[in-house]
């Protein structure tokens, strides 16, 4: 984007102006653009999505009346929740109620500052760019305490105690995860570890050696305990809490919590495939020569890599039970640090192997995914088989 901005300016567009006053009102409506036509809209899309998919594998029909197949769910919920009105408990701290659910959303929105939708498609490629996501996604725990705090609650005080354990603790597996595919691409820039990747799978840092098959894995898992979902939202806990930490929450305050919640499943997925899944990079062969139809290109394979997790997530949320705090906390101190620091340990011993073993590794580590997913398709196979599933035309089932 900054190449495309010096063009301009080299054209005559700004002429008089200071550059530094461009780049930062380019970044300000480049970050509007995206927030307005692509962060809205995907996170509330993912909520009707969720809902669709959630009830599939339950058996459930899920929402189905709002437009065709229910698409226009998200849209009505939205309205619904700007028409409800916004209350705050008397006994509540006022400021710090109604500000807790912005800084929450505040700290999802900033991750997409970085994130890199393609070549040129990034509002600040930063030196420091996974570093950056790291310390913006910590405002969502802020906020979370706040508002546990600021409801005068006990249920929501509890769910807020329980985020703010939950988030500390699972930053850490998720952060010695990404160390260690820093460490391979020798930066902290999204586009850099990119770009020291290759387009094949073969050449994606997820099948360069066994520890980082598995730092991939333990950062999935620990992205999901620290976005509080199903199997880890304990803070919000219904069957314990009432709704935790949102209990005394209303309106649009509410569905900002949600908000976040929905759409930082996209964030998850974009930060696995930019370190681990090659990230935009489209085959040479298929990159077209038009820089635009490139460009919407890198989009289209950033955007599949990155939602596949979402539907992973999903998926996780549709199948699995939620644990009890005392093993979310286990499987974090006991399990997943020690075996994060292992991944990382052994990642940096495997980069003084020679360069010829180090290829072998990565054959056989890609391999060992082929049949994963060969094994995993075949079961699938049979599991229709065995239901003998019908397809629905109708446009409200």
């Amino acid at each position: 984007m900054q190449a495309y901005i010096d063009q301009l300016i080299q054209q005559g567009y700004f002429a008089g102006a200071p550059k530094e006053t461009v780049y930062a009102v380019a970044m300000v409506l480049i970050a509007l653009i995206v927030l307005s036509v692509f962060v809205a809209p995907l996170a509330g899309v993912t909520s009707w999505l969720e809902r669709r998919v959630c009830a599939r594998m339950q058996s459930r029909v899920g929402p189905n009346r709002v437009g065709p197949q229910g698409f226009l769910q998200w849209i009505a919920d939205g309205i619904k929740n700007l028409l409800k009105e916004d209350l705050i408990p008397a006994a509540a701290d006022a400021k710090l109620f109604s500000l807790a659910p912005y800084v929450v959303f505040m700290g999802f929105l900033c991750t997409f500052v970085v994130i890199p939708f393609g070549s040129q498609l990034i509002v600040a490629d930063l030196n420091v760019g996974i570093l950056y996501i790291l310390a913006v996604t910590s405002l969502v725990v802020v906020g979370i305490l706040m508002a546990g705090w600021a409801s005068n609650n006990k249920w929501s005080l509890l769910g807020g105690m329980r985020s703010a354990a939950q988030i500390v603790s699972y930053e850490i597996p998720a952060g010695i995860s990404v160390l260690t595919i820093i460490f391979l691409a020798g930066t902290l820039s999204m586009q850099g570890i990119i770009k020291a990747q290759g387009w094949g799978p073969w050449d994606w840092f997820l099948f360069h050696n066994p520890f980082t098959f598995a730092a991939f894995f333990l950062y999935f898992t620990a992205a999901l305990a620290e976005g509080n979902r199903t199997p880890f939202d304990i803070p919000e806990a219904e069957s314990e809490l009432v709704a935790g930490y949102v209990t005394e929450y209303s309106g649009m305050r509410f569905l900002f919590f949600f908000f976040a919640e929905w759409g930082n499943l996209y964030v998850i997925g974009a930060v696995a495939t930019t370190l681990f899944l090659g990230g935009w990079q489209v085959p040479p062969v298929l990159a077209p020569s038009n820089p635009t139809l490139l460009a919407v290109a890198e989009f289209v394979v950033f955007f599949i890599k990155a939602y596949l997790w979402v539907f992973v997530a999903m998926w996780v949320r549709a199948t699995l039970p939620r644990v009890r705090v005392d093993q979310l906390m286990a499987l974090c101190w006991k399990y997943m640090v020690p075996l994060s620091f292992l991944c990382l340990m052994g990642t940096i011993g495997f980069m003084f192997v020679p360069k010829d073993i180090q290829r072998i590794v990565s054959a056989a580590m890609f391999g060992l995914g082929v049949a994963l997913l060969i094994i995993f398709f075949l079961r699938v196979g049979f599991q229709i088989r065995q239901a003998k599933p019908e397809l629905y035309f109708k446009p409200h089932i």
